[in-house]
């Protein structure tokens, strides 16, 4: 039998799954260097490989119809079409028909040992599980606290998160102001005293209200009522109440007695605001830049010389820009270290990242030891491929920055962006390497078909370790 041949005159489930309408389920083979098989509404064939060699045979080896005896949409029924038994579920079927459901597994033979191992999972079934759920709700438990009846325009006051109609709190808000000494006091709730901080509209519990008035046309207020309670209503947006105390991140600044007379530092953005610093200080209204990296401020400025944004990642970092002004953070605080934003050719490595190759452990160790075996250090054959780099004999495709086309090694980048263009170089270091200079636990592995995009190899320690991932997706294809 050719590959692609199906042993059944009947279409097979996998062939072509738009065709034959939606796909509703699929089995998952355990080995993840075989594919998915998709199974189609109106094709119920499954046609897969059923042994992993045999040089890609595939065969129509059972029948999966939607629905199980009981009618369950969640669960499907199975049947054998091939000559030989198929397990399901550790039982053995011959010809008969049984039920299955998502997370049943199916061996394509009568044993496990030469035959391939499927999961079988119904997709979408959590989505269709959401539009089923039922909120079960004591409409005692809907009910305002001031007025004693089912919400109207529900608000939920803050940090207690107790629950009132819009009319009733604003009125209660109204006059425990009118009666209060201190203004600045925050009323208390009319349910636990607790002293609120916010109130704000409530739409999820405003649908729910409604969902209840359509269920208990008796709630339904008069006319009458609900018009004076929109009368009091005065909560539109979040409104936060009472004196809230915010904590000011604006640098502390250094200044003489004249100026400590005169001027509130505080008030300053940033130390160019307050002050002249490498030539330079900032006009009022001026714009500037947050820091990522420790959330201070610095003047935007694109005349600088010194690049103010990672190239990388388009976030700011303050560390280079200070440093170039003379300002430094023993005197001015927050500012970041300047090894946080560094031109790529001034900075130093000395091991090998832990995120390299996608955090894929086997692998960096596996590269570890052929820079070992190289016999020369990290720094000596990152600088090499640097080289490599700048003079555009990598394909770039891969590199996961911002503006690849336009990195070079003068480029200055934050450390995330670094560790990111460091995996880019020792993967190409890894492919560019003969199979006869790999160690020899790597040298006779087969590549993953999906390659350093494969995510099975983050959770099945054995499969990272039997397949090679430093390579291309594939995906089966040569």
């Amino acid at each position: 039998m050719d590959a692609g041949e199906c042993s059944s005159s009947q279409p097979c489930a996998s062939s072509s799954p738009d065709a034959a309408g939606g796909v509703w389920a699929k089995l998952v083979p355990s080995d993840s260097a075989f594919p998915e098989v998709e199974l189609a509404e109106d094709d119920a064939v499954v046609c897969s490989r059923v042994t992993p060699d045999g040089g890609g045979e595939v065969a129509a080896w059972c029948e999966i119809r939607r629905g199980g005896g009981d009618g369950d949409a969640s669960s499907a029924t199975i049947r054998n079409l091939s000559s030989d038994a198929i397990i399901v579920d550790g039982r053995v079927i011959q010809q008969e028909a049984v039920d299955i459901k998502p997370g049943s597994e199916i061996v394509s033979g009568p044993q496990k040992d030469g035959h391939l191992l499927y999961t079988f999972d119904i997709t979408g079934l959590n989505d269709q599980d959401k539009t089923n759920i039922k909120i079960v709700l004591d409409i005692e438990n809907a009910k305002c606290s001031i007025c004693l009846n089912l919400w109207h325009d529900v608000v939920t006051v803050a940090p207690c998160l107790h629950n009132f109609c819009n009319g009733c709190f604003s009125e209660w808000l109204r006059r425990s102001s009118a009666n209060s000494r201190d203004k600045s006091q925050s009323a208390a709730c009319p349910q636990c005293r607790t002293a609120v901080q916010s109130v704000g509209r409530n739409h999820f519990l405003h649908n729910i209200e409604e969902a209840i008035l359509q269920a208990f046309s008796s709630l339904q207020r008069s006319d009458e009522e609900i018009a004076l309670l929109e009368s009091y209503a005065s909560v539109k947006t979040n409104i936060v109440l009472g004196k809230q105390k915010i904590q000011s991140r604006k640098r502390r600044l250094p200044r003489s007695n004249d100026e400590a007379n005169h001027t509130n530092h505080a008030d300053f953005l940033c130390p160019q605001c307050g002050a002249e610093f490498g030539g330079f200080r900032c006009s009022p209204g001026a714009p500037h830049l947050p820091c990522n990296g420790c959330g201070g401020m610095m003047p935007a400025r694109p005349d600088t010389s010194i690049p103010q944004k990672c190239l990388g990642c388009d976030r700011a970092f303050c560390g280079a820009y200070w440093c170039s002004q003379g300002v430094n953070s023993s005197q001015h605080n927050p500012i970041c270290d300047q090894e946080t934003f560094k031109m790529i050719s001034q900075r130093h490595i000395s091991s090998v990242p832990d995120t390299v190759h996608g955090g894929n452990q086997y692998e960096k160790d596996i590269t570890e030891r052929c820079i070992q075996q190289s016999g020369k250090a990290l720094q000596a054959i990152i600088s090499e491929w640097i080289v490599k780099f700048d003079n555009k004999e990598l394909d770039r495709s891969r590199l996961q920055l911002n503006h690849v086309d336009a990195i070079t090694s003068r480029t200055y980048v934050c450390n995330q962006c670094y560790s990111k263009f460091i995996d880019f170089l020792l993967y190409w270091f890894r492919v560019s390497m003969p199979r006869n200079l790999l160690p020899p636990d790597a040298a006779n592995r087969e590549s993953c078909w999906y390659g350093f995009m494969c995510r099975t190899q983050h959770h099945r320690p054995d499969h990272a370790k039997k397949l090679n991932h430093v390579c291309r997706p594939t995906r089966g294809n040569p």
